[in-house]
């Protein structure tokens, strides 16, 4: 599939409007606090439905993309999407934005599972076909983090949910006209890989789901936490909130860059190698970051968010490189939901684990995270046991 064909253009913004309607709240929530005449740190729990139903749904979208087939759940997807962000608009209390993002969080899990799998399912060089997606989901974060507070405080809250749903919309009647429909679902088809040992199969899955946990606590907790944690030690460098906006914008527009570099590398070398450097490097730079302020910790920031999105791809290579294109939509929604399961509440504590410990703390608790996933990843099979999972001819 050609990186600039409308299937691939397409799926690569879904990428970018999950990831952007999914971190809004946790971008404006600030703005929303001071318009409801509360504490941000009241409204963080609140954000627990969205997370955990992008985890734990993940299960069913990636079930229903395997056997319904995926282009109808994109469809799906994006009209959900866009009429879930429009509802989230119209509330007006901390309990109706909950179930309202929960709604929307069943619709955000479609995409991971449904969208890559069918991104990747004919393309020759994986690994950066991946790297562009995943470019593409984390400007989705860049632009949710700067100019969707942006928004909020210059037209109100609401058009920071109101703007991307309006665009999910109109991707959504282009999908349908532009995308070709799928001949059969996934399920269906022939099986074109030779399945890996049951006990290398085995080890295999259990590293994927070790390290979805401690990855996707590293990931949610820095996406949905840099905003408050800039906002609250970088207050000696920067005072106007605008300025914090494109801080935040230009850490995660530079982090996002790694993954087009890690995709490459994907390609040309194991995946071990590449991997266990990523993940171990995290771990001074989250030490450092705990203690430092100011322009230092924003420097500091764009380092460990290099690394945080610079992993992201692995677990998505490793699932097309020895999965069937037949169950991948299954294991990877299995995998998210897991990861994403844990993580989920590991958000919804954000704002009370802050007020109680501080973020030099929980930037300890992310190194040590950081470190358990390179213990983890340091016993993946190597190469020869990996390469008899062998991809046959395309037909």
């Amino acid at each position: 599939m050609s990186h600039s064909s409308p299937t691939a253009i397409l799926l690569n913004i879904g990428h970018a409007m999950d990831h952007w309607l999914i971190v809004v709240f946790a971008y404006t929530w600030g703005v929303i606090a001071g318009v409801w005449g509360v504490e941000w740190t009241e409204l963080t729990p609140f954000n627990y439905g969205a997370l955990f139903m992008f985890g734990m749904g993940s299960i069913v979208s990636g079930r229903l993309g395997d056997h319904w087939g995926r282009w109808i759940m994109m469809v799906i997807f994006f009209a959900g999407m866009g009429v879930s962000a429009l509802v989230i608009a119209l509330c007006s209390n901390k309990w109706q934005i909950g179930i309202a993002l929960t709604l929307m969080g069943a619709f955000a899990s479609i995409y991971h599972p449904v969208g890559i799998p069918m991104l990747v399912q004919k393309a020759k060089n994986f690994g950066f076909t991946i790297g562009v997606n995943g470019l593409a989901g984390n400007m989705g974060i860049a632009i949710a983090a700067g100019v969707s507070v942006y928004i909020a405080q210059r037209f109100g809250w609401q058009m920071a949910f109101v703007i991307p749903g309006i665009i999910c919309l109109i991707c959504a009647v282009a999908f349908v006209a532009l995308v070709p429909r799928e001949e059969e679902a996934p399920a269906k088809r022939k099986q074109k890989m030779i399945d890996l040992p049951p006990a290398v199969m085995a080890r295999v899955f259990a590293i994927m789901t070790f390290t979805a946990v401690t990855g996707s606590i590293v990931f949610n907790f820095t996406t949905n936490g840099n905003g408050e944690l800039l906002r609250e030690r970088v207050k000696g460098a920067v005072q106007d909130p605008a300025e914090l906006a494109m801080m935040l914008f230009v850490i995660f527009s530079l982090a996002s860059l790694a993954q087009l570099v890690v995709g490459k590398l994907i390609d040309r070398y194991p995946l071990k190698n590449i991997y266990v450097p990523i993940v171990l490097l995290q771990v001074p730079l989250f030490l450092i970051a705990s203690q430092v302020t100011d322009w230092a910790l924003f420097i500091t920031a764009i380092g460990f968010m290099l690394l945080v999105f610079g992993a992201i791809p692995f677990t998505d290579a490793m699932i097309v490189k020895y999965i069937d294109d037949r169950m991948r939509s299954r294991v990877t929604g299995a995998r998210l939901a897991i990861g994403f399961g844990v993580s989920s509440v590991v958000v919804a504590l954000l704002g009370p684990m802050v007020k109680e410990a501080g973020f030099p703390v929980m930037l300890m608790v992310l190194a040590g995270c950081a470190f358990l996933g390179f213990c983890a990843i340091s016993m993946l099979p190597g190469e020869r046991d990996m390469s008899r999972a062998t991809l046959k001819p395309a037909e």
